[in-house]
């Protein structure tokens, strides 16, 4: 065993998001630059001596070769035991159980999400702390810190391993283990929701179908929906991970995932349907006909949690993020339940559930989660539907009804221009920006404007501040828009207009969503003007 140390030099870029450091494939796969970042992450948590870590992707291209680098490297820098999922796969959710589960020191994430696959597209990697999160951003900052200080790497010269079998293994003098990426997520699954109900579901004649979009989620749902459930062989579409996703783009919304909507608003359609992204932690849910937004989502999972073995406890609390709408929050005020709302990034719910103030969390960007773990998970989502139509013996059509009629419908709406071109996108942030002082007692489109501000969060667990998380504009019937540049992609930026307006009932909850935010819309383009700074006609994706 050779312990060879690689003279480097900072690489500019490195800067982890609020999923870890993401770029096209062929980026990563430049000499030296996943070892610099592999590196920096070991030196900002103060090393890798001694230590337990977790390691797995999504099965993107370039997944099987990373995987081997991390290895070397972690062995090198004296780890003592890594934790591996077998052909280095595992779902985002998956892993962030086996850090919790093993109680190890963190893990190694490969994947982005949601984004594309393939050597012309995307790859990621991010570090998850010893709670099974997403780095908080005193991590991020450091592991950045440490990429602009990097003067060496270190790797042993050593040949790779098999990790396609399950069983223990050495690289120099640490430990690894491949583990079944499966197997102690289902089990997690089964002590969380009624399997015995759910099987009596399927075995009646309920149908579904699941796109797992050629994406990691695949042999998880066809374990736990077809052989451990019931659900018809063939329930789960599009099961076999691959390096591109089979040309698929791996986001469970309404434009991605048009099959299943199809499939969904047919003449046969199934009584529910569901799909999941690039790594297992997102999920899209459909019912017969109807289409049920992730805002919408959470707020019914909030109602009734209560009624999966899981959850019967109650909840200790409902969370979501700013630009999700405010659905959940009328739910938890009915119920006496504390709500919060944080910024984008499943990190900042991270505290909120250590700290047992909350139990479910949700992101409108098709994210829902609870203190199961601590990233988003999207089978687990899919499972609570599945268990709450099992419970209640209605339809997603008519649990969604009764859900409005109860508590009003929030109508909700996010309008992507996605890949514009950097300057433009922030210039269309800057003219909103520069506006929002003056707003608060004019109309726009005939509606008063109540309040508009730049989101900051305090964070009630450790009292820190994140300044600059979306801007918002409030009137006054209590309808908003939001405005925000994402951070997941890697081509240009991404600017997402979020529309929200609410409606208490009885009338008017069957309105076209689109037709009931029309006034937003346009109050949207004359306050930002996206259309005429950007050049475009119209958003390219609407969830």
């Amino acid at each position: 065993m050779t312990i060879v140390i690689h003279e480097t030099a900072p690489i500019e870029g490195q800067k982890p998001g609020t999923s870890g450091l993401r770029k096209k494939t062929r980026v990563f796969m430049q000499p030296g630059y996943l070892e610099n970042f592999v590196q920096s992450v070991f030196d900002a948590i103060g090393g890798a001596e001694g230590k337990t870590f977790v390691l797995g992707g999504d099965g993107r291209f370039f997944n099987d070769r990373a995987a081997q680098i991390v290895l070397k490297i972690a062995a090198a820098n004296g780890a003592a035991r890594m934790i591996v999922g077998q052909g280095a796969i595992l779902s985002t959710p998956a892993a962030s159980h086996l850090i919790r589960l093993n109680k190890t020191d963190g893990g190694l994430i490969m994947s982005a999400s949601h984004n594309p696959g393939g050597p012309d597209e995307d790859f990621g990697v991010k570090f998850n702390t010893p709670n099974g999160g997403p780095a908080p951003e005193t991590v991020t900052e450091a592991i950045f810190a440490a990429t602009r200080a990097i003067r060496a790497w270190r790797t042993l010269d050593v040949p790779d391993i098999d990790l396609s079998q399950v069983g223990p293994a050495r690289i120099g003098d640490m430990a690894v283990t491949v583990v079944d990426p499966v197997a102690d997520y289902a089990a997690l699954m089964e002590s969380l929701f009624d399997f015995p109900g759910l099987r009596r579901l399927f075995a009646g004649g309920f149908r579904m179908r699941f796109d797992a979009m050629c994406a990691v989620t695949g042999p998880y749902a066809v374990e736990i929906l077809e052989n451990r459930l019931g659900a018809a062989k063939g329930t789960v579409v599009n099961a076999t991970p691959l390096p591109d996703f089979g040309g698929l783009h791996p986001d469970p919304n309404p434009v991605w995932a048009r099959a299943l909507m199809a499939e969904m608003f047919g003449a046969d359609a199934p009584d529910f349907g569901a799909a999941s992204d690039g790594d297992g932690d997102r999920n899209m849910v459909v019912g017969r006909g109807i289409y049920v937004s992730p805002s919408d989502s959470l707020a019914v999972l909030a109602a009734n949690a209560h009624l999966a073995p899981g959850y019967r406890g109650g909840l200790k609390g409902v969370a979501r993020s700013m630009p999700t709408s405010a659905a959940a929050d009328r739910v938890a005020r009915a119920m006496g339940l504390p709500h919060y709302e944080t910024p984008t990034g499943w990190k900042f719910f991270g505290n909120l559930l250590d700290a047992g103030r909350a139990t479910l969390c949700g992101e409108e960007s098709f994210g829902t989660g609870s203190d199961h773990v601590r990233e988003k998970d999207g089978l687990w989502a899919v499972l609570l539907w599945l268990n709450i139509l099992a419970e209640r013996k209605e339809t997603v059509g008519e649990i969604l009804d009764g859900h409005w009629r109860r508590f009003g419908r929030n109508y909700y709406s996010r309008h992507d221009y996605e890949a514009l071109p950097t300057a433009e996108a922030e210039a269309v942030m800057a003219a909103l920006r520069s506006r929002l002082s003056e707003l608060p007692g004019r109309s726009v489109q005939g509606m008063p404007v109540a309040g508009a501000d730049d989101f900051a969060y305090s964070d009630p667990v450790d009292g820190s501040v994140s300044k600059g998380q979306g801007l918002r504009v409030v009137f006054g019937d209590g309808s908003r828009l939001v405005l925000r540049l994402s951070g997941t992609g890697t081509e240009g930026a991404t600017l997402r207009l979020y529309l929200e307006r609410y409606v208490p009932g009885p009338g008017g909850l069957d309105e076209d969503v689109q037709a009931a935010l029309a006034p937003l819309i346009a109050a949207a383009e004359e306050l930002a003007g996206i259309r005429a700074r950007t050049g475009r006609t119209g958003p390219d994706v609407v969830t």
